[in-house]
């Protein structure tokens, strides 16, 4: 039975985590766009990547476990990629929770059902979940272990979350990476591992996009004054990713790894320290 990674996401991060870990296995790339999906696709074929497509939705549950029948029927799912996601300026709070809080969720549920032994996953979360104040025990514990179908009714989140993106893009970035210590309990007893990895700024057309638009002067002071002065790459995702879902990696799981170039450090105790 052939090995198969799963792509969720067909951005330039996914892009670049899959040419480092699934060398001589099969691919199967989603994403909500169809067109993003094909293009992608060209790219990983051209370079020698056997790829088959698939349209998903993340928010819908009916439309993941589609994905993994598919995926299933292609062969033993080995990896799990799952970087799909919108950010505060491109959706309402209701569409980002929805993607980027329950999605995941359902994503790890449903592929923590069907992947094999030795196999890994990885989830992109963001620096934005770091710069969230403490919650309470209570809260972390909900966003690790509510019941999915349950997760947007969490009594915290109504007041403020479901009325600021930023706020609802942060909550749901801590989730993510809370969710992730979670499921990777029931992820080992199939011997399986999945990490978050939460990047800064990383040079895709969305970000560039960002910079470039009416947010651009915070973004670009943010990098400046961040202690490596500068954004990150895909490449550079890629590799953290790689050591994770590899032989090097095999005693991490249900960890995140905060890769910024120390912006969050600098919001913390630096120079980006908000002024009270």
């Amino acid at each position: 039975m052939k090995d198969i990674y799963v792509v969720i996401g067909a951005g330039s991060i996914g892009q670049a985590i899959v040419r480092r870990v699934s060398q001589g296995k099969s691919v199967l790339l989603a994403d909500l766009r169809p067109e993003n999906t094909e293009v992608a696709a060209k790219i990983l074929r051209d370079a020698g990547f056997v790829v088959t497509t698939a349209q998903v939705d993340v928010s819908s549950r009916e439309s993941i476990q589609a994905l993994v029948n598919m995926a299933t029927q292609l062969g033993s799912v080995k990896g799990v990629i799952h970087s799909a996601g919108v950010s505060p300026s491109q959706a309402s709070p209701e569409t980002i929770l929805e993607v980027d809080l329950y999605g995941t969720a359902v994503v790890l549920e449903e592929f923590g059902q069907v992947i094999a032994e030795g196999g890994a996953g990885i989830v992109i979360a963001s620096q934005s979940g770091h710069r969230l104040p403490p919650l309470s025990v209570e809260q972390n514990e909900a966003l690790a272990v509510t019941p999915t179908e349950e997760l947007l009714a969490l009594d915290f989140l109504q007041d403020t979350a479901y009325t600021d993106s930023l706020l609802a893009y942060q909550y749901s970035k801590r989730g993510n990476a809370l969710r992730v210590m979670a499921e990777a309990v029931k992820w080992g007893k199939r011997g399986a591992r999945v990490n978050t990895i939460s990047p800064g700024i990383i040079y895709t057309p969305l970000a560039n996009d960002e910079l470039s638009g009416p947010r651009g002067a915070g973004y670009r002071n943010m990098l400046e004054r961040s202690p490596a002065g500068r954004g990150g790459t895909p490449d550079e995702v890629g590799a953290l990713a790689a050591l994770l879902m590899g032989p090097e990696g095999t005693f991490i799981t249900g960890s995140d790894f905060l890769m910024d170039g120390g912006v969050t450090a600098s919001y913390w105790y630096g120079d980006l320290k908000p002024v009270k």
